[in-house]
């Protein structure tokens, strides 16, 4: 199969390369503002970020290209109140406001990702960065339309597999980028083509990218490790390079939809191949293959009392094998699909909103001697509501959701008989928005939410070696509660543009990893058990724009000719401790700030950022504290129109001082660092 991707990216280069585009023209990506961007996920009627009530932000174009990473954690990394799992180059998920597994869920397209990078963090997420147009992040309680383990909030990454308007230009469009790096000897292409004659249009997309291992700043182990810790006599500790961090990835998909002026329906075809070292194990790769149809489709003013119809069911077949050396080891399985349908009405009377179902149907097995999981069948089915009532200043939300959760695992010798544990959930939320003058807003939320606990958290028993531990679920645990508060404020113009907001969650039988100071007798490996304790999370986050040349008027287009000069500044703290010992929960990102200058002239970008994170001294018992680093990196880009084609030549430099960085998320921050001194230059065409 990974030859037929590799045809598919082929075809899609080839197209890229010699179509006609003498009409093409390259989008504005400087807007008047981020608040105006339109935001479609945790929310029922595409509202604006200035408009929505939960902190978010939308990545696209040159920002979300300046910023890609080989994984949607690295990409992710540092956007206010993110952070990363980063297990590698290869593997790595986002962290939201220090909760993430199952309390951040990835959507692509707006049902699940399907994948088992909850799991464990040497499991990969299975969409790659290269194939998006956009990712939004919310962060916060998404409970209502997304389910009860968003209470971190959720990831939507966006592709146009799935045509939504119909084609009406002459000939192809589409885009054509190709990545060099320095750092891990980058290569990377991917090209996307779409193209339609009436109301049938297609999309095809495709993508490779490889890496070597990684250049590291120093020693891969920590100095700390290195003391307490120190190797075997005539052992030698890696150095400048990282081992077993090289990875290679292809895929691709094609799509289409028949459009009509009252909807839609399309179809589209997905995979993804990624094979990558793990990092925490010298010989151990992971071989990763997903194969995805999605079904995306809307129905609009099907009747008087009906705005919109959307509905969309995602079905995945995901497998990745463990190698130890040359040899086959465990082989992790999830195959099923997720469903949902949303009907949004008129208003009615003071009220405007939607309901909505969404089911979700999965088998999961692990096969092999380091299966720490029995096979376990997989339930979830919903059922929600959300309103609003709109007023001159005033904009009331509020909604409920009900989720029933099932589990039940198989007879295994080495797990026991079987299991059935069946879960009934419910969340409710309320809101409200304030405009006191105009361009401003004040946004207040407070949610209830009760979250299932996962398979894992239930059923796990056995050795994880990639985190080290021995696991043991327990099969009695009960919902997991927690009460949200959430307070924003919001301005779209003027010389200073931004939000600042600060949360509080009170968890009660918050599901955690606790260490039992006991080790397993067969690997020696420090046992944990999960169980339910009380725990309290509060931050707060801030982004903020000083526009030095001139202000930001609201809602109006910044002149591409004129000169931009921008400071920009984004920062975000979680505090988070066990309620009863006041003991730190385990990875928790420090104190960080981010500090950016914008210059854009006609086709001229130019940026330099510093990154600082404060050293984190709160840790859990079984973890090292973390030093403190800044990093400096710059980038610039230049626009042209090369035989009618809008062409982007841009060259980044990452970590340019090569400094030594290390994140507190990570399992492995004490034996993988960040990367060194890094050069990436490319080239993107759109026609």
């Amino acid at each position: 199969m990974k030859a037929n991707f590799r045809s598919v990216i082929r075809v899609a280069s080839l197209i890229a390369a010699t179509t006609p585009a003498l009409s093409a023209q390259k989008p504005d990506d400087r807007p008047a503002t981020k608040l105006d961007e339109i935001v479609v996920t945790a929310n029922r009627s595409d509202q604006t970020l200035f408009q929505q009530v939960q902190p978010a932000t939308v990545l696209k174009g040159d920002e979300l290209q300046l910023k890609l990473q080989p994984t949607l954690g690295e990409t992710l990394n540092n956007e206010p109140g993110v952070s990363s799992t980063s297990f590698g180059p290869g593997a790595s998920r986002p962290v939201i406001r220090g909760l993430g597994d199952d309390r951040v869920r990835i959507l692509q397209n707006g049902t699940s990702v399907l994948d088992v990078s909850n799991v464990s963090p040497d499991h990969a997420v299975a969409t790659d960065p290269l194939t998006i147009r956009a990712v939004e992040i919310v962060r916060g309680p998404a409970t209502l339309l997304y389910g009860p383990n968003t209470i971190g909030g959720v990831v939507n990454v966006i592709d146009d597999r799935i045509p939504t308007e119909r084609f009406t230009g002459t000939y192809p469009t589409g885009k054509f980028e190709s990545q060099v790096g320095s750092v891990d000897d980058l290569f990377s292409q991917s090209g996307a083509v779409t193209w339609g004659a009436g109301p049938i249009v297609f999309h095809l997309d495709g993508f490779n990218r490889e890496t070597s291992d990684l250049d590291i700043p120093g020693y891969a182990r920590s100095a700390e490790k290195r003391s307490t810790d120190p190797l075997p006599p005539g052992s030698t500790e890696a150095r400048g390079t990282l081992p077993n961090s090289a990875t290679e990835s292809q895929g691709g998909g094609l799509g289409a939809s028949y459009i009509w002026d009252g909807g839609f329906l399309g179809l589209s075809y997905s995979g993804v191949d990624s094979t990558y070292g793990t990092v925490a194990e010298p010989d151990v790769t992971i071989d990763l293959r997903q194969r995805r149809w999605d079904l995306r489709g809307a129905s609009y003013s099907p009747a008087p009392w009906i705005k919109k119809i959307d509905y969309k069911v995602g079905y995945s077949d995901y497998d990745h094998t463990e190698f130890e050396g040359p040899d086959a080891g465990t082989q992790f399985l999830i195959q099923g699909f997720n469903a949902r349908a949303e009907l949004l009405h008129e208003k009615i009377g003071l009220f405007e909103g939607a309901f909505g179902v969404e089911s979700l149907v999965s088998e999961f097995s692990a096969l092999g001697s380091e299966a720490f999981l029995p096979i376990v069948d997989n339930q979830a089915h919903s059922l929600f509501f959300f309103e609003e009532i709109a007023q001159e200043k005033f904009r009331y939300q509020f909604g409920t959701r009900i989720d029933r959760h099932t589990h039940e695992t198989e007879a295994n010798p080495n797990f026991g008989p079987a299991l059935d544990r069946d879960f009934n959930a419910f969340s409710t939320s309320a809101a409200v928005v304030y405009h006191p003058v105009e361009d401003y807003a004040v946004t207040l939320s407070l949610a209830y939410t009760q979250r299932p606990p996962t398979y894992v958290e239930l059923f796990a028993n056995g050795a994880h070696v990639a985190t080290g531990t021995f696991e043991t679920g327990d099969p009695d645990l009960g919902t997991e509660d927690s009460l949200s508060l959430d307070l924003s404020v919001k301005k779209r113009a003027g010389r200073v543009t931004g939000s600042v907001s600060g949360y509080y969650y009170r968890f009660d039988d918050f599901v955690s990893a606790q260490a039992t100071g006991a080790l397993d007798p067969v690997d020696s490996l420090p046992m944990y058990n999960y169980e339910a304790i009380g725990a309290d999370f509060y931050g707060g986050e801030i982004e903020t724009t000083f526009h030095l040349l001139d202000e930001v008027k609201s809602g109006a287009e910044r002149s591409t000719k004129a000169p931009l000069l921008d400071l920009i500044l984004r920062g975000d703290y979680v505090h988070a401790e066990d309620r009863k010992t006041g003991e730190p929960v385990p990875r928790i990102p420090p104190l960080r700030f981010t500090t950016a200058l914008h210059y854009a002239m006609g086709p001229f970008n130019a940026r330099l950022e510093g990154q600082y994170a404060a050293e984190q001294n709160r840790h859990a018992d079984d973890e090292l504290p973390t030093d403190g680093f800044f990093l400096v990196n710059a980038s610039v880009s230049y626009n042209l129109q090369l035989a009618g084609v809008a062409t982007t030549f841009y060259v980044r430099g990452n970590n340019l001082t090569n400094t030594e960085a290390r994140q507190s998320t990570s399992f492995l921050k004490d034996i993988a660092p960040m990367a060194g001194r890094g050069v990436i230059a490319g080239v993107r065409a759109e026609f």
